[in-house]
């Protein structure tokens, strides 16, 4: 058996390797507009039921896409921003170096 691996050095073997860069920030993207998403909808004291009414999305697609787990078309963020009484926002922004 192979000696263990720290985590910096895990996740820079993992990182070298082709494609895996995109789908890092692929994730990332997920993520954070899940987070918000979750956050915001919280925020207005909504289940996940209630936004998934005020979206015309059913609960489980709602816990999904909070849970980061999909990546949501540009109709779909405009309905969940209605939804949340937000306006939506898309921007360009200048790559950051990983950590």
């Amino acid at each position: 058996m192979g000696e263990r691996k720290a985590w910096s050095e895990k996740r820079a073997e993992i990182m070298g390797r082709p494609g895996a860069g995109a789908a890092y920030e692929a994730a990332r993207i997920r993520f954070e507009l899940g987070e918000a998403v979750r956050l915001r909808r919280e925020e207005l004291g909504l289940t996940q039921a209630e936004l998934a009414e005020r979206t015309g999305l059913k609960q489980p697609a709602v816990a999904r896409f909070e849970a980061g787990g999909t990546m949501p078309t540009i109709p779909m963020l405009e309905r969940l921003a209605e939804a949340l009484e937000l306006r939506l926002s898309v921007q360009f922004q200048p790559m950051r170096e990983a950590c």
